[in-house]
């Protein structure tokens, strides 16, 4: 069974019930979810060894957190505990034209202010066979950058497969930024995970003729994309995922993988959202899922994207389908019919 390893923030999710605004919420409901944290849950839900690593303080509320990821089998023995606070993000899920809204209050928090002394990379990487982290890690701080770069050294070393979202978030740091992390960490990168913004946000590179607004896709742009990101940074494969956003409930989703000889684009799924946080992750575990399981460029990409697809019926950051669900889907019973 393969071991994957990943590293990053696992936070409080707040979050208004229904479909409130948060000036008008009386009471929120709290769930736990965090990017790398959301792809240890996916793969461990399709039966991989997943490890989380990071660090949560030892009171009762890091131990929620904690617990939150035991409860689907997530290995969470390296997490290391400390500090005093555990990262808050706030959402307020989106309805028809209006659009989602996500409020951070993670500033200190105990992954925030970690030290790189805090992890032995050589301990964690121990029998493993993939590492996994996200933009929005070392987006944390130049501590965290130094901490992640530690970790894609101690990763490559080994021989252990590198992937990574690269998950721009403006709300964390400027473009600037994280180019010049991502820049760096990029030449240890395997994967290359991204969408129809990222790409642009983070290194300059975009897509001709297409309107992430309107909703208009243009796969030969996306081609260029993933072939100047494989070429400037040497990496082996590189998904984009496609959004296409017509209201905040309904979207058009697919994906492309580039393996540096095949374009390869999945089909297309119109969704009716339940909620798209966490979708990208369900993506990234998906895809890592089946790379490690021998699947070729086309079938990695549909078992990705009809994993992801799940995602978006369920509420919570986690993804919590079974490899044959997803399976189902992606060989074309999107029925949604009842199972008796």
């Amino acid at each position: 069974m393969a071991r994957i390893i990943t590293f990053g923030e696992l936070m409080l999710r707040l979050q208004p019930f229904n479909y409130e605004r948060f000036v008008q919420a009386q009471s929120v409901e709290f769930t736990f979810g965090g990017g790398e944290a959301n792809v240890a849950v996916s793969l461990a839900n399709y039966g991989m060894d997943a490890a989380f690593v990071s660090k949560l303080p030892a009171h009762s509320i890091g131990q929620a957190a904690v617990n939150s990821l035991r409860r689907y089998g997530v290995d969470t023995s390296l997490i290391v505990r400390g500090g005093e606070r555990v990262g808050i993000y706030y959402n307020e899920k989106g309805a028809s034209q209006r659009g989602s809204v996500c409020i951070y209050d993670r500033a200190n928090s105990a992954i925030q202010l970690a030290k790189p002394e805090d992890f032995d990379w050589d301990k964690i990487f121990d029998g493993a066979d993939w590492f996994h982290f996200t933009g929005i890690t070392p987006a944390l701080g130049p501590n965290v950058v130094e901490i992640c770069r530690d970790a894609c050294k101690a990763a490559k070393a080994r021989g252990i497969k590198i992937s990574c979202d690269l998950n721009y978030r403006g709300k964390l740091w400027t473009r600037a930024q994280a180019n010049a992390a991502m820049t760096d960490l990029a030449q240890y990168i395997d994967v290359c995970i991204s969408n129809e913004e990222d790409a642009k946000d983070v290194f300059g590179i975009e897509a001709e003729a297409t309107d992430i607004y309107g909703g208009t896709i243009n796969h030969e742009g996306y081609k260029s994309v993933a072939k100047q990101l494989a070429d400037k940074f040497g990496f082996e494969k590189v998904a984009i995922t496609l959004r296409e956003s017509h209201s905040a409930f309904d979207n058009g989703w697919s994906a492309m993988l580039y393996d540096g000889e095949n374009y390869c684009f999945s089909k297309k799924y119109d969704l009716h959202i339940i909620d798209r946080v966490g979708g990208g992750d369900s993506f990234g575990g998906g895809l890592i899922y089946a790379l490690l399981s021998g699947k070729d460029t086309q079938a990695a990409v549909e078992f990705a994207v009809a994993a992801s697809a799940l995602k978006h019926s369920i509420g919570g950051d986690y993804n919590m389908v079974t490899v044959a669900e997803v399976e189902k889907l992606a060989g074309g019973d999107g029925s949604g019919r009842i199972q008796r």
